[in-house]
């Protein structure tokens, strides 16, 4: 069931940048409010049929975790939705994807400790980042813009990654998800309010993207990724994102057809290399923290 969730889940979120794409007549954020709208009405039918007690026992700290995953949902979706217009599917989904460096920097920032490893990865990840950006010099100011929103996108993507596993530690799937993109979708509508975005009036083309988008990416997706934070923890599930770089990117190629520079597949490459770094230098520093401290000597004298 575990490998189940984790393939739905990866698919579901290559899937994000493809139907951002093909449905150019939706503005970003009016897309952003409604996915996470059908995704609010979705999860809110077991979450209310199966544990509408629970939403009165929650605790302030739990209320606090997910309001913060959620501000930092909607502002990621601002950013990166609007970024998959103005930049390639695969640049922007490969800068997103660095919340795995900035989830490592955040943490280093607390005074978590890291190997070599990590230091290797994120600097590959932001020479990728580097390449990338220099080839859509040459495409351009629109498409640098668009590169820029996708890194801000990524470390709001990292900061409802670890406000969503502090929130998962006590509550279930349902009604985490629930809360989280009903939220989402209120700071969402004030986005669309504030900003003049409609957020009704679309044609049936582009309805039907508005619900590809909310069930492939927000029901199945972002939901079964939110599932495993518990199960796998939000290191894992960022490795599993890994997966969402070459995804987006072949989806892209085959049914938009995107052909990228190889100039900038090099440097998809070197991001994902870079943050395979990141992420396996976290799990041997998590392994070291768990183990007692006498298996940890001993480690520690053989190296």
């Amino acid at each position: 069931m575990t490998f189940l969730l984790a393939l739905v889940g990866v698919l579901g979120v290559a899937a994000s940048g493809p139907l951002i794409a093909a449905f150019p007549a939706v503005p970003a954020l009016s897309m952003a409010l409604w996915r996470n709208a059908v995704g609010t009405a979705v999860m809110a039918v077991p979450a209310l049929v199966n544990e509408r007690r629970t939403f009165g026992r929650l605790r302030r700290q739990e209320w606090g975790w997910t309001a913060l995953a959620a501000l930092s949902l909607a502002l990621h979706f601002a950013f990166f939705m609007t970024s998959i217009r103005m930049t390639t599917v695969a640049a922007s989904t490969a800068l997103v994807c660095l919340q795995a460096a900035w989830i490592a920097m955040f943490q280093s920032l607390r005074g978590t400790k890291y190997g070599w490893r990590v230091g290797v990865g994120v600097l590959l990840a932001f020479a990728g980042v580097v390449v990338i950006t220099g080839f859509d010099i040459g495409s351009g100011t629109e498409a640098l813009i668009g590169d820029g929103l996708a890194l801000i996108g990524g470390v709001l993507a990292a900061s409802y990654t670890l406000s969503g596993s502090k929130a998962r530690a006590t509550m279930s799937t349902s009604s985490y998800t629930t809360i989280c993109y009903g939220m989402t979708s209120v700071l969402l509508l004030v986005m669309c309010l504030l900003t003049g975005a409609p957020v009704w009036g679309f044609s049936l083309n582009g309805w039907i993207g508005i619900l590809a988008l909310a069930l492939c990416s927000q029901v199945l997706g972002h939901t079964a990724l939110n599932h495993l934070l518990t199960s796998l923890g939000p290191l894992t599930v960022s490795t599993l994102i890994l997966l969402e770089i070459p995804g987006a990117a072949l989806l892209a190629a085959l049914f938009l057809g995107q052909v990228l520079p190889a100039g900038t597949v090099a440097g998809l490459v070197i991001i994902l290399a870079g943050l395979f770094f990141v992420v396996r230098g976290q799990g041997r520093a998590q392994a070291r923290a768990a183990a007692p401290a006498g298996t940890l000597a001993k480690e520690q004298g053989n190296t």
